[in-house]
């Protein structure tokens, strides 16, 4: 076999010898990130890379150059706080929650996964835990394919994420994403459920549907002043002070105002950035009576969503500034705001991660539900097996995984 190995070899071209060799993978390191990529691939995409350093290179200095400027148009428009003028804070207790899904395609069926967590984050000196291990909401399913299935379990993620905000007894709870994100997928998931009743995942979501929009409700209005619930988005797109002070376009708020920003320094709240079309409820395929139901606690949602502000807040060098979402009775509130300042620098105490510590540990969690679906399936196979009367191939034929689809807010 050896011999014909090679004798095969010998009778290649030399030109192309040395394409094959270009592309060889034992001559690669395993550990590579180019792995199976084409040796002039490789090379042309890292020459394309350089020019686009060179461009943001520019983009970055400019920035710098301006940096002084941007400082003295927040100041002259009072839109730059520092915490000390929030006044006190008593230390706050603090959790987070965060969420995921993932879908297992299989032959004949699809495994579903959503799961929803809430992690405690340091306890005051003063206080004692609430929680002895994170708290969690799981759904796990197999459902014919459909391609609704995505958007109704990710709408259902995120309404377990809401409900373990709501029920959470800590004073401060950190939301991973934006508080306009849930109408986005509720809709979304209200439009499709009824459509696809052959799918178990939309008639759970439409059974729960109205208790999920309690959990927003309450969260986009906070009337409790003993609570605050805060949305911190990692990525965003909105320019609210950009668009009210003309700055540069090609960057958003954020990322301007992480350089902006000094340690201890925050943005007036100001009105979150309004849609281009007004925020609604799309409710027109539900049946009754939980259309009625829905479309009451709509007007709710869209009128507070309405009044939704947002401010930036860089809590220690080491951290680009963080995008902060409140419902408006908090941003009206200097101590309610104190209080979400104080536990964000409880929470940020370390350079050994960019965001706070109990949504480091949850984004953690839920990132590894994607990674062990494909062993749970492996155990529903063998459970599958051992059981089946007829032949086991066809068992494992139709357990067999073709890709894993999943994903976050």
């Amino acid at each position: 076999m050896g011999a014909t190995a090679s004798a095969t070899r010998s009778s290649i071209p030399k030109f192309c010898a040395r394409k094959l060799a270009a592309v060889e993978p034992s001559s690669v390191n395993p550990s590579s990130p180019f792995v199976g990529l084409p040796a002039a691939l490789v090379e042309e995409v890292l020459n394309r890379t350089t020019h686009v350093a060179q461009g943001l290179l520019g983009s970055f200095s400019r920035a710098k150059e301006q940096r002084t400027e941007l400082r003295r148009q927040l100041c002259e428009a009072k839109l730059l706080w520092h915490r000390s003028e929030l006044g006190p804070a008593p230390f706050p207790t603090v959790c987070a929650t965060d969420g995921s899904y993932a879908i297992e395609r299989l032959l004949t069926t699809d495994l579903v996964a959503a799961a929803a967590v809430a992690v405690e984050g340091l306890t005051p000196p003063s206080e004692t835990r609430y929680w002895a291990q994170p708290h969690h909401h799981v759904y796990v399913q197999a459902e014919p394919h459909h391609e609704a299935t995505a958007t109704i379990l990710r709408a259902m993620m995120l309404g377990q994420e809401l409900q373990l905000a709501r029920c959470a007894p800590h004073d401060l709870v950190l939301l991973d994403g934006t508080l306009t994100l849930p109408i986005i997928y509720f809709n979304q998931a209200l439009n499709a459920a009824p459509r696809a009743p052959q799918l178990h995942t939309g008639q759970t979501f439409l059974a729960g549907a109205e208790q999920y929009l309690h959990a927003y409700r309450e969260l986009l209005t906070l009337t409790r002043n003993d609570k605050q619930i805060v949305a911190m988005p990692k990525y965003s797109t909105r320019r609210e002070i950009g668009q009210l002070l003309g700055w540069p376009d090609q960057q958003d708020d954020r990322g301007l105002l992480s350089a902006v920003l000094h340690p201890g320094e925050l943005t007036r709240p100001l009105p979150l950035q309004a849609p281009e079309q007004p925020w609604h409820f799309s409710t027109a395929a539900l049946p009754q009576p939980l259309r009625g139901a829905i479309d009451r606690l709509a007007q709710d949602v869209t009128a507070a969503l309405n009044r939704v502000h947002v401010f930036y807040y860089k809590p220690q060098t080491w951290l680009p500034a963080l995008r902060i979402e409140v419902a408006e009775s908090v941003a009206r509130s200097r101590e309610r705001m104190a209080i979400v300042v104080q536990g964000l620098d409880m929470q940020c105490a370390t350079p050994a991660m960019l965001e706070p510590y109990p949504n480091f540990l949850a984004d953690r969690m839920v990132k590894a539900l994607a990674k062990a679906l494909p062993a749970f399936r492996q155990v529903a196979t063998h459970h599958i097996a051992e059981r089946f009367e007829g032949d086991v191939e066809e068992v494992f034929f139709a357990m067999h995984g073709y890709r894993s689809d999943s994903g976050r807010k």
